[in-house]
């Protein structure tokens, strides 16, 4: 294999990862053995990986075969580093390649960067921050039970959504609003509130299951109402949602628009249905009154596009629960034959405010 003036289409083979065996293994032993060739060839391949497009190397490299054809009528020098000592009136050319090599460079990590914060700008979390509400801590806790707990000492810091999984008192939320709390606090539709304790989380699925501290608690004089899907739904099929981005519940519907959620996560649905901070962790309903999905953020460039965590992401997580806290879902669905009204009328019960306190 001759490199000697050759060393372009070498250093482009071995970026294409396009060398035979046998020619990688003589050019490792070149590189080893002849530091000024190792110098040349490694500038080489900085400066294709810098060009980037196959186009633009073709360009360079005639190029540089122009600069060398003119050297051959004019005497040349090479300096103990083996550099080329070009004559004046090709250091323009020169000047214009290395300046293409930098600017390509630089247009790539701005584009990298810029596409980061992008995509992050991209994805909001609906936990609702009352700091920018200034809400006291008297107004958001004046009726809580006594028996349900003391007072909090801190003031309220965010509030999301969540919903029942059994009638007394479990129920899941995102991971995202209870993440760093003090203590957590529910309300109900009554406007009581009862505290609350993390029981498991999967912080990747953005899910918290909670259990309420009241011995006797229930939700309500029923049992949960509504099943969990374990497989996800299609495209097209209308949902509706109930949560609390302001003091009262608040419904919303649309329809399920990607099977997959953001960046392509299989865990998520991707919804066409509008959804605004406190509704972090509200039940995504189809009509037949299955949960499908829990809310968890929305695109924050369109309006109305949400991202909800599957149910069934929620399913494998109590499956993964210790035999002594495991969990028995509702087997029989009872929203089913009622119209969207008397659903939602069902569904207030099991439904709640979450309000997270943080010192």
């Amino acid at each position: 294999m001759s490199t000697e003036n050759n060393i372009w289409k070498l250093a482009e083979a071995y970026v294409e990862q396009t060398l035979a065996e046998a020619e990688l293994v003589q050019l490792k032993n070149r590189l080893a053995s002849d530091s000024a060739f190792a110098e040349e060839f490694h500038e080489c391949v900085n400066m294709i990986r810098s060009l980037g497009s196959r186009g633009k190397q073709v360009q360079f490299r005639s190029l540089l075969a122009d600069i060398h054809g003119a050297q051959k009528q004019v005497p040349a020098k090479r300096t103990a580093k083996g550099y080329i000592m070009l004559m004046p009136e090709y250091w323009r050319t020169a000047a214009v390649a290395a300046g293409i090599a930098i600017l390509t460079s630089l247009s790539t990590y701005w584009l990298v960067q810029n596409n980061n914060k992008k995509i992050a700008s991209q994805y909001s979390l609906l936990k609702r921050d009352l700091e920018k509400y200034k809400r006291s801590q008297h107004q958001l806790i004046n009726n809580i039970k006594a028996q349900a707990a003391t007072t909090p000492t801190a003031t309220v810091r965010y509030t999301g959504t969540g919903f029942a999984l059994t009638n007394d008192g479990y129920l899941v939320t995102n991971y995202h609003v209870t993440e760093g709390a003090d203590s957590i606090y529910i309300q109900n539709r009554e406007g009581e509130y009862f505290k609350a304790t993390v029981k498991s989380i999967d912080p990747a699925a953005d899910i918290a299951i909670l259990k309420v501290d009241y011995k006797n608690f229930r939700f309500s004089k029923h049992d949960v109402p509504y099943t969990f899907e374990k497989t996800k739904k299609g495209l097209g099929a209308r949902v509706y949602t109930m949560g609390y981005p302001q003091d009262e519940i608040v419904y919303n519907e649309g329809y399920i628009s990607s099977k997959n959620g953001f960046g392509g996560d299989s865990m998520q649905y991707m919804l066409e249905l509008p959804a605004n901070p406190g509704q972090s962790g509200a039940p995504v309903i189809d009509a037949d009154g299955n949960v499908i999905a829990i809310i968890t953020g929305k695109q924050t460039e369109t309006e109305g596009t949400t991202y909800a965590v599957s149910s069934k992401a929620l399913v494998q997580l109590i499956r993964n629960l210790p035999a002594e806290s495991r969990l028995r879902l509702p087997k029989v669905n009872k929203l089913g034959g009622l119209s969207r009204e008397q659903q939602i009328e069902r569904l207030e019960d099991y439904t709640c405010s979450i309000k997270v306190y943080k010192k």
